[in-house]
Parts: structure tokens; C-alpha cells; sequence
């Protein structure tokens, strides 16, 4: 079985949230979908109850929980809320997928079959588009400093080599890859994995969350791009056009290098090797 959860902000619901939800209801071994408005209550003000007539209306599903907080709590509390049922009903899989994803509910049930097969894989990431059909490059070796810094800071004539190494870009991104690094933006967890880990560590408001879970996962499980399978991904790399989450994304990095050293990290030098 499987368990969905959705972190949304301030969403667009006609475009996005409610396709979303609408192919995910299709998936078979489907047991509940998530979604946990971290949007603020003086911006939602009427929003909330609207918003669980028109899900109500439209799916009238025992299968979704709609669940509004009450500040926003930030990426990866709000998911280990629904992390942490999973874990309680144990659950076996539970899925981490943004707003902005638009995935295919026949693709998330051939994931899950080609999961219970594999027992040694705790992570999945499928290939990631961009809506013109171009690829991102969401699965990473670990970062370094120069490797976030540089890439905001520097000329991008300085970076050039060294993000090609960063993102993957010189290995064969057409058959499956262990990387430490895969992105938050869709997650097909292991529950035993997650749990194993940890969760995700709360100490972030956002945006390395997913590079600490990968990690930790990779240390007991295998954490898989794997490229049988497609997804489209808006990505609104928010902290590249705006000041604030610019500096929030700068915080929470130095949090990181904080936890598992900023020159010196023995493990990251031992993951990238390959």
C-alpha cells in the first residue's frame, strides 16, 4: 500500500493541486493522499473550509485528508506529519511529490510493483522534465560549499565543469544511478527507510531537507534515479527570484555544512566516488 502526501503553500488549486489529486485518486494501491496547507491563516482567512467543500464536491473520498496548519511549518515537518502515519499503519511506501508534479497514475503503480520487488532499494526518483520536455538534473553527488555558494555567487564560466560533475552530467543518465542525492520535488520512500533515517530533519525550514534524507538513506539502501519512468516538474526555483528565499535557502544550506561538516565530511567524499 501506499500513502501520498502533498506540502502546499499559498497553491494554485484550479491548475495544479486539484489535476493532481484527481489522477493520483487513480492509483490502486492507493491508501491515503495528504495534503498539508502550511499557507498562513491570515492569508487562507476562508480559504480552508472552501477548499474541503470543493475537494469533497469533487472526489468525495475517504482517501484524501485535507489538513490546514496553523503556521507554516516548513517542508519537511509538514511531511513527517504524514511520514509518521505511515510508519503507524505501517504503510509500506509513502510517496513525497510537490504541487507542481504531473505524473501518470499508471507510472506511480508500476513503480510501486517494481518497489515490492526490490527489496533493497529505499528511494526512487524516476527522470524529471521540464513542461518543454527538457531534463533536469535532480539527482546529485553530495554538495560541497562551492558547490551551492558557487553556483549563486560566481560566473557561471567558473562553475561550468564543476556543476557537470555536481549534477550527474557526466555519467550515464539513460540506466539507472545510486545517487546520495535525489531531489525532494517526488520521493517514492521505503517506509522501513525513512523511519530508518530519521525522517526528515526538522532543523530545516526548507531546501536541503531532501539532500540529508537521501544520505542517510544511501547508507543502508540503495537511493535510485531510475529512468523507465517520466515526470514533469514546473520548478519554480523560487529562492532564484526572490530575496527572501534566497536567504532562507542560505540559512538552512549553512545548517547543513553545519551538521555534516563544511571542508571535512569523510562520507560525502565516499559517496561521489563514482
Amino acid at each position: 500500500m501506499l500513502n501520498i502526501s502533498v506540502v502546499l503553500y499559498r497553491p494554485a488549486w484550479e491548475q495544479e493541486v486539484l489535476p493532481l489529486v484527481e489522477e493520483l485518486l487513480r492509483i490502486k494501491n492507493l491508501r491515503k493522499i495528504y495534503l498539508l496547507d502550511n499557507t498562513e491563516p491570515d492569508y487562507r482567512k476562508t480559504e480552508t473550509a472552501q477548499q474541503k467543500e470543493t475537494l469533497a464536491a469533487r472526489f468525495g473520498s475517504d482517501k484524501l485528508r485535507y489538513m490546514a496548519m496553523e503556521k507554516n511549518l516548513g517542508y519537511g515537518r509538514a511531511h513527517n506529519i504524514a511520514l509518521r502515519e505511515s510508519a503507524y499503519y505501517r504503510t509500506e511506501f509513502h510517496l513525497v511529490i510537490n504541487s507542481d508534479i504531473r505524473v501518470k497514475a499508471e507510472d506511480i503503480n508500476a513503480m510501486h510493483d517494481w518497489m515490492l520487488a526490490h527489496h533493497e532499494v529505499g528511494l526512487l526518483m524516476p527522470k524529471v522534465i521540464y513542461p518543454d520536455g527538457t531534463q533536469q538534473y535532480l539527482a546529485k553527488r553530495l554538495p560541497t560549499p562551492l558547490d551551492v555558494f558557487g553556483r549563486r555567487f560566481l560566473p557561471a564560466c567558473l562553475m561550468t565543469r564543476r556543476n557537470k560533475r555536481y549534477e550527474l552530467r557526466d555519467t550515464d543518465l539513460s540506466r539507472p544511478v545510486n545517487a546520495p542525492y535525489l531531489s525532494g520535488c517526488f520521493m517514492f520512500l521505503r517506509t522501513q527507510a525513512a523511519v530508518e533515517a530519521g525522517l526528515f530533519d526538522e532543523q530545516y525550514f526548507m531546501y536541503p531537507e531532501d539532500i540529508d534524507l537521501t544520505r542517510t538513506i544511501h547508507r543502508n539502501w540503495l537511493t535510485l534515479y531510475y529512468p523507465q519512468w517520466t515526470i514533469t516538474h514546473a520548478h519554480a526555483r523560487s529562492s532564484y527570484k526572490n530575496r527572501h528565499m534566497l536567504w532562507i535557502h542560505i540559512q538552512n544550506m549553512c545548517r547543513y555544512f553545519n551538521k555534516w561538516g563544511w571542508f571535512f565530511d569523510k562520507e560525502r567524499r565516499l559517496f561521489n566516488q563514482f
